[in-house]
């Protein structure tokens, strides 16, 4: 079997290691391992987006955000978060220089944020000869030059909250964006309202390690690793939506479909990832899912109408979703006539029952 020149390295480096060998004192073999890590700049694109993907990814505890944007996020591939305009220490030109540097590299690009194309000076980012670039101009111009493109958040997937109401900006998701422009670069979406870290690093990861092909897209382009279960699969309240058990009120501590839940329609991991590392999302604290990571967010009417079922129902031997808990009591002349009948049998029963024990009495005394 041939052995190329990454698999002798790391054989090497092994071999090192369980010898207590620092191999980093031979310059050559320093050179060699330096050559040997695939150096892969991010350009974080911010477009019309409110940052708070950001701010979740950079509340990511394990691995730390340093550890994934500034280091090895995969053994042998080491990762540099190039231009990020929220987080980036540079700003101006010295900003902008490094996001063009980044550009002549192999890049992958994170948009976080809709792609507004209605009026594209709402979100201007740079400029150029005293006037702002634009965010349509950079999609223009990075989309087909990147490797990939992570469209990070429900409104870089979808249009996301500036879609509602009208959509008077023009918001939509990058990969509609792409396909209107005619480019073909791979897009793979992770939605959410914020985005949970594990779906950005896992899927980062996961590219990184084996390429775009190793990860499994669903019909909207999200990756089937996070995005596959419902989340009313792994609900706390489900026992409930199965008996039909609903809240009809806030603080009811039945299944929330009435009040809006989502839960039913959704595909995520939130049940088992949870957010906060692991602390709690919003149904552990009895708030109906929102159903962030899906297309239709924020949903034509309001966040509270409760969504058409069609995949999940209760089981045939439970009330169905729409059971009232209360019913009104028929007095058609039908029933009437008919509790009339059963009124009159139960008071016959009861007059023959009283002249028998009397006649019994009266046989006794004599």
């Amino acid at each position: 079997m041939a052995l190329s020149r990454r698999r002798f390295l790391q054989f090497s480096a092994g071999t090192a290691a369980a010898l207590g060998v620092n191999i980093f004192e031979n310059p050559l073999l320093k050179k060699a391992f330096a050559d040997a890590i695939k150096h892969t700049p991010i350009i974080w694109l911010g477009t019309g987006a409110c940052t708070g993907c950001s701010v979740a990814l950079l509340n990511s505890l394990a691995p730390r955000v340093q550890d994934v944007l500034l280091d090895q996020v995969v053994p042998g591939h080491h990762t540099e978060l190039a231009f990020h305009s929220t987080v980036m220490a540079a700003a101006g030109d010295l900003a902008m220089e490094a996001m063009y540097a980044a550009e002549e590299k192999p890049f992958i690009l994170v948009v976080e944020g809709s792609i507004i194309t209605k009026d594209p000076r709402m979100c201007e980012i740079g400029e150029v000869d005293d006037h702002g670039i634009t965010s349509t101009e950079h999609m223009d111009r990075m989309g087909p030059k990147a490797k990939l493109v992570l469209a990070v958040g429900s409104c870089a997937a979808f249009g996301g909250v500036n879609k509602a109401n009208m959509n008077p900006s023009g918001s939509i998701g990058v990969a509609e964006y792409f396909k209107q422009k005619g480019i073909t670069t791979p897009v793979i979406n992770i939605p959410g309202c914020a985005i949970h870290p594990d779906w950005f690093i896992g899927t980062l990861a996961a590219y990184l390690l084996a390429g775009p092909q190793s990860i499994e897209l669903d019909e909207h382009l999200r990756p089937k690793m996070f995005f596959s279960k419902l989340i009313h699969d792994n609900c706390p309240l489900r026992g409930h939506f199965d008996a039909g058990r609903f809240a009809q009120h806030w603080g009811d501590p039945y299944c929330l479909y009435k009040l809006g839940c989502k839960g039913p329609v959704a595909h995520a991991n939130c049940p088992e990832k949870k957010f906060n590392s692991g602390t709690n999302y919003c149904l552990d604290n009895r708030h109906p899912c929102i159903g962030c990571v899906e297309p239709e967010f924020p949903y034509e009417g309001s966040l509270f109408e409760p969504p058409p079922v069609y995949t999940v129902t209760p089981p045939a031997a439970f009330p169905p979703i729409h059971t009232e808990q209360r019913q009104n009591i028929d007095f058609s002349p039908t029933y009437g006539a008919l509790a009339g009948i059963a009124v009159g049998a139960a008071g016959v029963s009861m007059i023959r029952k009283r002249s028998a024990e009397a006649k019994q009495d009266l046989d006794e005394k004599e």
